[in-house]
């Protein structure tokens, strides 16, 4: 028997089955896509943590320079040095859309194009270790960019992938077999109709004859 109540009737019938092979198509692409989020969110994983390793090890780098320099050089000279920087970055966010999900694009560029304005400072009272130590931190800037673009990805492509998720299930576990089930149940009904009819007409046709045969 069927959930909810339904009409036995040959256009019900119809709809049901072409609810079933919409539902049916609609599972399959939808199976797909998420086969195809799954692939590509590995990728994105795989680079996520390629991007990380570099960072971390870059910002650990980066540190050690800075933690001679800050040996070598006084408090206030370092301070000095780096507090009024000569180079700003603008940063600029697009969209991509990879199998339906928007995800962000960021692109920065320099005020200048010269590498040399990283240095906001001249090289006479300054230590080479805090040289290192900017130079580093302007590469890293670049992989850090790059990284939080891949997380927000990751993120937002394993929305999709949760979502793509239930509705496959819904289809599979729900919709499919309740569409099969009501196409079953009506077929069974009008079967019975069938039976029943021709029984019917089989009694009258019994009857017509045995009045005639009586009126003879």
């Amino acid at each position: 028997m069927p959930k909810t109540a339904i009409t036995p009737t040959r256009m019900v019938l119809n709809q049901q089955k072409t609810r079933l092979k919409t539902a049916m198509r609609g599972h399959k692409l939808l199976k797909d896509k998420r086969d195809e989020l799954m692939r590509q969110f590995m990728d994105v994983v795989r680079k996520n943590r390629e991007l990380r390793s570099r960072v971390e090890n870059g910002l650990t780098e980066a540190f050690s320079a800075l933690t001679v320099a800050s040996a070598v050089m006084s408090p206030d000279m370092l301070e000095q040095a780096i507090l009024y920087p000569r180079q700003s970055v603008e940063l600029s966010m697009q969209f991509k859309n990879i199998m339906s999900v928007n995800v962000p694009v960021y692109d920065f560029k320099t005020k200048t194009a010269d590498t040399g304005d990283i240095y906001p400072y001249g090289f006479a009272q300054t230590s080479g270790e805090l040289d290192d130590a900017l130079a580093i931190l302007s590469r890293v800037f670049e992989d850090m960019l790059e990284l939080a673009q891949v997380e927000k990805t990751m993120q937002l492509m394993a929305e999709e992938i949760e979502k793509t998720r239930r509705r496959v299930n819904a289809l599979e576990y729900v919709m499919i077999p309740e569409c099969q089930e009501n196409i079953k149940y009506i077929s069974m009904k009008l079967e019975e109709n069938d039976r029943s009819s021709k029984v019917r007409l089989m009694k009258v046709k019994d009857m017509v004859l045995e009045k005639a045969h009586d009126f003879k």
